[in-house]
């Protein structure tokens, strides 16, 4: 069977890789030009390791980047509110959260499916039914035939809008600065990440290898003046966090609007799936959007796996990811206006919750996060 793949992006790269265990015949269609080192720091968290360690590559990931075993939240002088362990889930499931650079797991993924099976410089114009599959027109003139096809293309998905005309989008009115500084890290910041939360606006770092720190500034549109002066947004944080922002490199600092999808309830229809962002794209207060996307991937083998048509493996996954990818998206919807808040009082009283929460209560929702007994 000759399934496509419209999307490179990690998504697409781990369902490649997890369907290919399958030995179906599995060809990804990425619309940029080569693959390279682009793009900022991504946290892979325990759910989307586990993935990793069934797929064969756990330990090239954990070589690449940094282990995590501490997520805390913070005042804006980096005083907690929140800690949570990560020991407990690293005992329970055998593997690490990992910070890593974009572009070296893209790299990694890229390097075990081979290279031959990715097909750059191919944007998808239209996807039309032929015969018992799809025919697939990209905008270089190309065209061509598959059996069925998984839609990895990302929020503004190309696939969803014309095979099933759903989605619409949401901005969250935030915007999102990323980088990655080299930085002389001291022994306190070793496995931990860290996330300051500050008035309507929040900062969060953590280091991705022996000499780099990956780091997000998230602010309120209505706070930004001017987008190419942000360290001047933070100079009410601790001085470290004006530090990583001055000493980044401008032109390699990515800027963004926060936007998510809105829960739609088909992710698939007639052999055509859609995974990650394209069914689901959430805000990034989770840390869970790409972890998500693993999810979807891994799911996907696993039914292709026992054997199921294509058509039952993409009816039964759509039924079991569902309720568990828009909890995240809903909660990380909640997590990004909760943190953002600009009344002081709201933000102190938030903070002494935060202080008086039990952290077996933030081990609760992390379980159900990690887990992927599918």
């Amino acid at each position: 069977m000759k399934i496509a793949i419209i999307g490179g992006g990690i998504g697409g790269l781990t369902t490649a890789l997890a369907l290919q265990r399958s030995n179906l015949d599995v060809t990804i269609y990425e619309s940029a030009p080569e693959i390279k080192p682009v793009g900022a720091g991504i946290i892979m968290a325990n759910n989307a390791m586990q993935v990793f360690d069934k797929l064969g590559i756990r330990q090239k990931i954990e070589q690449a980047g940094h282990k995590i075993s501490t997520i805390k939240i913070t005042d804006p002088q980096l005083k907690t509110l929140s800690e949570v362990q990560l020991n407990k889930f690293e005992r329970k499931y055998g593997v690490h959260n990992i910070a890593i650079h974009r572009g070296d797991l893209q790299m990694i993924l890229a390097e075990k499916i081979g290279f031959e099976n990715i097909k750059l410089s191919k944007r998808l114009s239209k996807i039309e039914p032929e015969n018992c599959g799809y025919r697939l027109n990209f905008e270089d003139g190309t065209i061509v035939n598959a059996e069925a096809v998984i839609g990895a293309d990302g929020i503004k998905s190309v696939v969803r809008h014309q095979i099933l005309n759903i989605g619409k989008l949401r901005s969250s009115q935030q915007k999102c600065w990323r980088g990655v500084s080299e930085f002389d890290w001291t022994t306190k910041y070793n496995h931990q990440a860290y996330e300051a939360w500050g008035k309507g606006k929040r900062f969060g770092f953590v280091r991705i290898n022996d000499k780099k720190v990956y780091w997000y500034a998230v602010v309120n549109e209505n706070l930004v003046k001017n987008p190419n002066k942000l360290e001047e947004l933070f100079t009410e944080f601790n001085p470290e966090v004006a530090r990583m922002i001055s000493e980044t490199p401008k032109e390699t600092i990515f800027v963004s609007d926060i936007i998510d999808l809105e829960p739609i309830f088909q992710w698939q229809k007639d052999r055509v799936c859609l995974i990650g962002d394209a069914a689901h794209a959430t805000t990034p207060n989770m840390g869970q959007g790409a972890c998500q996307a693993i999810e979807d991937a891994y799911l996907l083998g696993k039914l292709f796996s026992e054997g199921k048509s294509v058509n039952e493996v993409f009816t039964h996954y759509e039924k079991l990811r569902m309720e568990k990818a828009h909890y995240i998206v809903n909660t990380s919807s909640t997590i990004g206006k909760v943190s953002h808040y600009e009344n002081s009082l709201a933000i102190w009283l938030r903070n002494t919750l935060l202080k008086a929460t039990p952290s077996s209560i933030n081990e609760t929702q992390l379980e159900k996060v990690f887990d992927i007994s599918y």
